[in-house]
């Protein structure tokens, strides 16, 4: 089929599906397409992949998965389109590639999603992309829907589609993706810190040459999603439990790769071996989940090679780092050298982490469309000249950081 030939009719389910979300409350499958894609082995892998890495050590609830909030990302791009005005600047065949980028957006992610990314140098954006090129299931799903359909929907999470709407809806500074992570993350965190009025931003969405822009009204609502967001980050994604359980994560890793680079006998590690040796094919990266993850940590546990062990049965059994605020390169030698005489090697025992949060970025009066406009007597103004928690925040240059150093109690 042909994108110019395609329209909703030709995919439409004869029986509708629904799946009931803990946010959405009922998420509402039309098309066939997108049924295939949720049954698909790639969108079923994210069923193993927790959405918040190691953050249910601290709030245990958040236990959740990469694959609700794909879906939860997929039901906010259908609202879009369907209780705000953006759907009526968009082709049915846009309207479908948007909603296919949504869905699929994280594919990309390993197990324990960016955490896993630091250690191994890898782009889950990049990796979500040659995903959908490389996949046989994937690519010829999305291809015998329409021709070219995996090429769009690729160039929407690349950010290289010429159509800037499409792009907005899902990465933006308020778009889909950040919209359904906030709201989930802090319902399954049983915190309230990620609560923001959604439905009154998509009713305040307008598009104006071009880009999606939000209605004066709605500047309180944008408001309360930029303070969710940041305070978010703080006292949920940033929090130093995490941080030190992510740690030992990334300690433990690093020892198994240098000792399978020595020649070390690991066992039957075959799973991670592409990824020590940095080769991973699209094959090798989709068999790698979480629980996979967790066999071998428990292997490692029983390992003869004692720090091995040692972070293995750390991470298992939640005996974390300790931490204080970092204040001096003295102070890490200082900590480095207790470590060594407690036969602790520093190099997997001792971390700097130092996390930023920017609460808005201001882009200026350019064409950007990672800019929040408002419109102000049809015209186009920065939500920072209109909001004064936003100004103050800009003008005060208030970028939080927290350095921290990890080790463990001596």
């Amino acid at each position: 089929m042909k994108k110019e030939e395609f329209t909703f009719k030709q995919i439409e389910l004869q029986e509708k599906r629904v799946f009931r979300d803990a946010i959405h409350n009922y998420i509402h499958v039309d098309d066939h397409v997108i049924l295939q894609l949720i049954n698909s082995a790639v969108m079923q892998r994210l069923k193993r992949i927790k959405q918040l890495g190691g953050t249910h050590q601290v709030y245990q609830s958040a236990e959740h998965s990469r694959f609700t909030h794909s879906l939860g990302v997929y039901a906010i791009v259908r609202k879009m389109i369907k209780e705000s005005e953006i759907g009526h600047y968009l082709s049915e065949y846009d309207q479908l590639t948007v909603m296919i980028a949504g869905l699929l957006h994280d594919i990309g992610h390993g197990p324990f999603s960016h955490c896993f990314e630091n250690i191994f140098g890898i782009n889950h954006e990049k990796y979500t992309v040659k995903i959908i090129k490389e996949d046989k299931e994937i690519h010829s799903i999305l291809e015998n829907c329409v021709e070219g359909l995996s090429d769009d929907v690729c160039a929407i999470i690349d950010k290289t589609h010429p159509h800037q709407i499409l792009i907005q809806m899902i990465s933006s500074q308020l778009d889909s993706d950040r919209m359904d992570y906030l709201l989930r993350d802090s319902y399954f965190t049983g915190t309230t810190y990620g609560q923001f009025d959604m439905s009154r931003i998509l009713r305040v969405m307008q598009v104006r040459n071009g880009k999606i822009v939000y209605k004066k009204s709605g500047v309180q609502a944008i408001e309360n999603y930029i303070l969710a967001r940041y305070h978010m980050y703080w006292q949920v994604y940033y929090h130093p439990a995490t941080r030190s359980y992510e740690q030992i994560m990334m300690s433990l890793f690093q020892r198994a790769k240098d000792l399978y680079c020595q020649g070390y006998d690991l066992g039957d590690i075959r799973y991670l071996i592409p990824f020590f040796e940095n080769k991973v094919k699209i094959s090798d990266y989709l068999k790698l989940d979480e629980n996979i993850c967790f066999y071998y940590f428990r292997l490692f546990s029983e390992n003869a090679d004692m720090i091995l062990s040692d972070l293995a049965k750390r991470f298992l059994n939640r005996k974390l780092f300790v931490y204080e605020d970092y204040i001096s390169q003295e102070q890490k030698m200082k900590i480095e050298q207790q470590c060594f005489n407690h036969h602790y090697d520093p190099r997997y025992y001792v971390f700097i982490d130092d996390q930023m949060q920017i609460p808005y970025l201001h882009y200026g009066k350019s064409e950007d469309i990672r800019e929040i406009e408002i419109i102000m007597n049809d015209y186009l103004v920065p939500l920072s000249e209109v909001s004064e928690i936003v100004g103050a925040i800009i003008q005060s240059n208030h970028n939080k950081n927290d350095p921290k150093i990890y080790y463990p109690s001596l």
